[in-house]
């Protein structure tokens, strides 16, 4: 009998890539919530929408799979707290830097730039 042409469990599968979306607001007391989780075609499209909306996406194989875990609506458990400060330390630093880029040059204080 040949059993290479029947799905065996114990052989590794392709994983197929995903993707998770996270809300947070800085002003509320509320952890980060998971606002979106998807494999495949769904996490192309999920990344797909961050980019049209300039929203930064940041890759951490581990993290994902650990949000993809979650319900969509639940925040964040405290286990999770340290790495997803660190990419929301990463998200700070790049608005920093685009704000920082986009700011008029040469004005003096006290004036206001016009375009």
């Amino acid at each position: 009998m040949n059993r290479d042409r029947f799905f065996d469990m114990r052989k590794p599968r392709e994983t197929r890539h995903a993707a998770a979306a996270l809300s947070y607001d800085p002003v509320k007391p509320v952890p980060p919530e998971v606002i979106a989780v998807g494999r495949g075609t769904t996490a192309d499209e999920i990344i797909a929408i961050a980019k049209k909306h300039g929203i930064p996406t940041h890759t951490d194989r581990g993290l994902v799979e650990a949000l993809s875990r979650l319900d969509i609506g639940t925040v964040i458990p405290r286990e999770l707290y340290v790495v997803v400060a660190e990419v929301l330390a990463w998200v700070y630093r790049l608005d920093a830097e685009h704000a920082a880029a986009n700011e008029p040059k040469n004005v003096t204080p006290g004036t206001q730039a016009r375009a």
